[in-house]
């Protein structure tokens, strides 16, 4: 009897033991939970509070962004690439005039445009700007236009370049809609001048990635072409020249060479005859009938004997 009792007062202390244990277990989880949340609360104040903790997250912010860009820029890759497409073609024609209207027929055909243009005497050069999905199309029929001399063709790949910028206007588009609303719940003057200025950083920024973008973009969507058109090898031949033409093109040398013995002349008399006529005033004081330099010399030697 004494037995029983014995095992059942152990068992019930066992029982309490762990009844104990467990509810201090549950007040310390309870305990870390108000401390969690109390750290939650002060994170979050501060945030609201200091516009310096927020620039910390909206910087988070952005190395997110820019990490979800890039990710979504690798798996549009296979669907959709960015390319910059450059052409340098040279035609030679036997007529410019009637190239020049084939290059407007081509121009309003395919809804390009011309960038530049320069005119010469026997050649014409053009740089086109093509819509890219009309690029391949409008090179093919620019070769009816005379005989192919030089054709090269160049693929820049922006792909991830375009999508990166895109994320990152996206975002900065974003924090400045964040510290817009966040401007209105500035407490002081100190938190306002620090948003405005956060806000006209953003603004500078938006802007020139925008830029950045709307460049690589209309470089993405017209492709350039830089044509050279050269007129026919027999427009400047010696036979289509005037009987007076060919003269004055056989003595052009002679007269060259002609110029360059009166400027040589002339140098002579102009700078010749002033530095001989003072050679010879020099000669005649100094070695002449005068000789200074014959007096001086018989001079030192009278001293030398004495």
């Amino acid at each position: 009897m004494k037995k029983k009792i014995f095992v059942s007062i152990l068992v019930l202390s066992i029982i309490l033991v762990f009844a104990g244990c467990s509810k201090a277990g549950n007040s310390l989880n309870d305990e870390g939970n108000y401390r969690a949340q109390g750290r939650i609360m002060n994170a979050s104040m501060a945030y609201e509070v200091a516009p310096t903790t927020f620039r910390g997250a909206s910087d988070m912010h952005d190395k997110i962004r820019e990490e979800e860009t890039f990710t979504e820029a690798a798996n549009l890759i296979n669907n959709e690439r960015k390319l910059i497409k450059r052409a340098n073609v040279t035609i030679r024609t036997e007529n410019l005039d009637n190239a020049d209207v084939s290059i407007k027929s081509l121009l309003q055909k395919y809804e390009a445009y011309t960038a530049s243009t320069s005119v010469d005497e026997n050649s014409r050069y053009y740089s086109l700007r093509v819509p890219a999905k009309y690029y391949d199309v409008f090179l093919s029929e620019m070769d009816g236009m005379g005989r192919l001399i030089n054709r090269h063709e160049s693929t820049e790949d922006v792909t991830l370049r375009y999508y990166d910028l895109e994320g990152r206007l996206e975002t900065k588009k974003e924090l400045l809609r964040t510290f817009q609303a966040y401007l209105g719940r500035a407490n002081n003057i100190e938190e306002i001048l620090a948003v405005e200025a956060r806000i006209a950083e953003l603004m500078y920024d938006i802007e020139g990635t925008g830029m950045q973008l709307r460049n690589l973009g209309n470089q993405v969507d017209y492709s350039t072409i830089d044509l050279y058109l050269l007129g026919p090898v027999t427009s400047t031949s010696i036979s289509k020249l005037t009987l007076g033409e060919r003269v004055k093109k056989m003595f052009s040398g002679f007269g060259g060479f002609l110029a360059g013995v009166v400027v040589v002349l002339i140098g002579i008399i102009i700078y010749g005859i002033p530095i001989l006529i003072f050679a010879g005033i020099f000669f005649w004081l100094f070695f002449g009938r005068i000789g200074l330099a014959k007096k001086f010399w018989n001079m030192m030697k009278g001293k030398k004997k004495e």
